[in-house]
Parts: C-alpha cells; structure tokens; sequence
C-alpha cells in the first residue's frame, strides 16, 4: 500500500544530456515536449506540453520539474480557494514547475495545453480532481479543460507558466462557475487598453450575454456564448488583442490568457448542464 503523504523529495533523471527533477526522458515532438513525471513511492504520470505555434522550445532551458509535497503543506492550502473545500490529493501530491530559465528564447502564440495521464487516480462519474495552475507562487486556480478516463487524465490551457498541481476541488458547481465568469471578466477589464475597440465592445457584449444565460440557469446557452466569444478571442489575436508569451518578458499574452479562462469556463458550465440532464 502506498504512503499517503509525503515530505518534498528530490530524484534527478538525465535524458538527452538534460537534468530535471522528477522528470524522465523529457523529449520534444514539433510543438510538443513529452516527458514522465517519476517520483518516489511509485508516484507516475505521462505529461505533454503542447504549443499551437512556438519558437525557441529548447529542454536545456525550459526547466520543466517535478517534485513530492505535502498534502497538508499550509504554504501550498493557503494559495487554493479559501474555505477548505480544495485539497492536495494524498495519491497524487505533485508539484510540477515550468519556469524557462534567464537564458531562454522560448516564445508562443496563443495558449498551451498541458495534459497529465496518472494510474495514481482513479476517474470516476462527478469526479473533483481538477487541475490547477499558479503564476509566480500566486494563487492556484483551475484551469482544467477536459479530463478523461483512463485511470485520471487531465488536460488544461493557458497563456503563461509557472506551477501546476492536480487537486480536489469540492466546491459547488455554480460557485466554480461562478467565480471563472468573475476572473474572465477581470481579466477582459484589465486588459481593455489594448484591446481594439471594436473588438473590445463585441466581447463584452458577449461575455454579458453569456453571464446573462448562466444566471438564468440556462447553462448550455451560456456555454455556446463563452465558445463564441473565444473564438472572436482567437480571430482577433495578434491584430486587436496581443497573442504572444515571451520568456523574461512583461509582455501579456492577453489573448491565450482569456481563450484559457474560456475555455475552463465552458468545461464547468458543460458539467452544470450534464447535472441537471
């Protein structure tokens, strides 16, 4: 039987010349990096980090890792959602990093996928594992776009890097809800001084049309409106909104960064409608 819990733990692995810890045979595919997640007390995962346009991708400086925590590290709870209701699962308490180091070139356009396949999980009906993802140790907020049987597989998007943890997340759905429709439209406010004004007013329009269903618990039509205004998201890219991420650069992906928080958006109002199917 394997150990519920455990303390930060270190195992270096080298693959093609390039060390990483808790990373094994970390290898590039065109915009993909594959890679296994191996840590002690036979805590594995198959991960995938896939760009839709990159440059730069480079293992030597992506500092892509892996590491044990503990599921009960106040360091990590107090950067989830307040109120107790998320938590480091015991089976599975990793910490994954992708922090591209002072020498890198890598640049991306959009937003990138990154996907975990672990036997350490079991996928379940109305199951509350849910990935999530911090910036610079801010706070953790999920990010999952699909998950999937087979033991548990998850995938999840964004615009920018930083640390990565599968939790379980049992807060009510229409609070998740809820609170995404909150962060999309924080993140459209903070950003509407380089957004185009045209396309500034349509997403807006859409987004209030989308929020406008949800409160009326018409979760399946507010979800067509978050698709929609992600796709006038990725149609605007890189002429009314900015679209690209560059390692050590302030520079916003403003684009990948609101089709993530969409996309996340429209996984939690898919499961509010199958709820109530």
């Amino acid at each position: 039987m394997k150990p519920r819990f455990f303390v930060v733990a270190a195992l270096l692995a080298t693959a093609v010349g390039v060390g990483a810890q808790g990373i094994v045979n970390p290898r590039i595919m065109g915009n993909e990096v594959l890679a296994t997640v191996s840590l002690p007390g036979g805590i594995d995962a198959e991960l995938i980090l896939s760009f839709e346009n990159v440059v730069g991708l480079n293992l030597a400086t992506l500092n892509l890792s892996a590491q044990l925590v503990s599921a009960t590290d106040l360091s990590l709870l107090n950067r989830l959602p307040a109120g107790g209701l998320v938590a480091i699962p015991g089976a599975f308490p990793v910490l994954i990093r992708v922090q591209p180091s002072p020498e890198s070139t890598l640049s991306f356009e959009g937003m990138y996928t990154l996907s975990l396949h672990t036997e350490n999980l079991i996928f379940a009906p109305n199951t509350p594992l849910r990935l999530f993802h911090a910036q610079s140790s801010g706070p953790f907020e999920d990010i999952t776009e699909t998950m999937g049987l087979g033991s548990y597989r998850v995938r999840g998007a964004s615009g920018s890097f930083s640390e990565f943890l599968i939790v379980a997340d049992t807060r009510p759905l229409t609070s998740v809800a809820s609170g995404k429709f909150d962060a999309l439209q924080g993140l459209l406010d903070e950003h509407a001084g380089v957004i185009g004004a045209t396309v500034l007013s349509d997403l807006r329009s859409t987004l209030q049309a989308a929020r406008t269903a949800f409160d009326s618990g018409n979760f399946s039509a507010a979800s067509e409106k978050v698709r929609e205004f992600a796709t006038k998201v990725k149609n605007a890219s890189g002429s009314d909104i900015p679209n690209v991420w560059r390692a050590n650069s302030n520079v916003v992906n403003v684009a990948g960064e609101l089709r993530a928080s969409a996309s996340t958006l429209v996984l939690s109002l898919a499961l509010l409608a199958n709820q109530g199917s």
